[in-house]
């Protein structure tokens, strides 16, 4: 059974010391809507059950390029259920392991929605428990249905959550498109003084409509993002996909070192997808 996190979670970062990089302006706002579900995944089964293929798809590999997905990341993708598979508590554990597959030296899974699933705008969702230490680069985010016919980063990528692994007190949020992408993209953070995002589990959100797109952290608000806020084009105005990924290693996280222990594992407790209704 799942139970009604935002209220709890709620309680608790009152209770709690936090702040915010590069916050919300004043000018930010929590657009009112009423939400209607139109998909979710809560990850019921017995342990060792591999991912609802009627739900997901596996990334396999290196990246098309064998180059880390062009991010100079170093595991290798697989579909092994121990890389991915439920836990039979209710949650995916997505895995990252130090062992050596197809020439890389460490296994882990990115498993999508392209094809199966794609949505345009709404509320997008996600509980989570995130992994900790240097070079672990988990991630919760959507790439634009139209990637293959347009490329990167004309389709447009929303970074619902980011972690560096050495970080565990901080989060980030960021919109890639043609611009303000790679190294310069839209971005702003949020953090926990006396709290880590390692130590329970949070719910990582966005809401999209055709112009706007708001970040928050436990349904706390923390990022407004609107056509006029890009230096280039907004192209936040067709259907997107669901990515869930570990990385290790790669040029926004750097590598693991010798005080990394693995394996790390991102356990998500669900994914749910809304579309508004007025």
């Amino acid at each position: 059974m799942k139970w009604n996190y935002k209220l709890l979670n709620k309680t608790i970062l009152l209770s709690a010391l936090l702040f915010t990089i590069w916050g919300c302006s004043d000018d930010d706002e929590i657009i009112e809507r009423n939400w209607q579900i139109v998909w979710q995944d809560e990850f019921e089964g017995s342990a060792g059950q591999s991912i609802d293929e009627s739900k997901w798809t596996f990334d396999i590999g290196r990246g098309p390029n064998e180059d880390g997905w062009g991010n100079a990341e170093l595991q290798y993708y697989t579909d092994q259920t121990t890389n991915a598979s439920l836990d039979g508590s209710g949650n995916l554990a997505i895995t990252a392991k130090n062992e050596s597959f197809a020439g890389s030296s460490y296994t882990s899974a990115r498993i999508k929605t392209q094809g199966v699933f794609e949505h345009a705008f709404g509320r997008f969702e996600a509980r989570i428990k995130l992994p900790w230490g240097s070079g672990i680069w988990p991630a919760f985010w959507l790439l634009g249905s139209d990637i293959e016919s347009v490329g990167w980063p004309q389709c447009g990528e929303i970074d619902i959550m980011e972690y560096r692994g050495q970080e565990p007190n901080i989060v980030h949020g960021s919109l890639h498109g043609p611009g303000y992408s790679g190294e310069s993209p839209i971005t702003k953070s949020f953090g926990f003084e006396n709290n880590r995002f390692d130590v329970d589990y949070h719910l990582f959100a966005v809401e999209w409509d055709e112009d706007y797109i708001n970040y928050f952290v436990d349904d706390i608000l923390y990022q407004q993002i609107r056509p006029e806020d890009v230096p280039g084009e907004w192209v936040y105005d067709h259907p997107f996909f669901i990515i869930l990924n570990v990385a290790v290693g790669g040029n926004y996280v750097g590598f693991p070192n010798s005080g990394t222990s693995f394996p790390q594992t991102m356990l998500v407790d669900y994914v749910k997808v809304y579309q508004a209704v007025d």
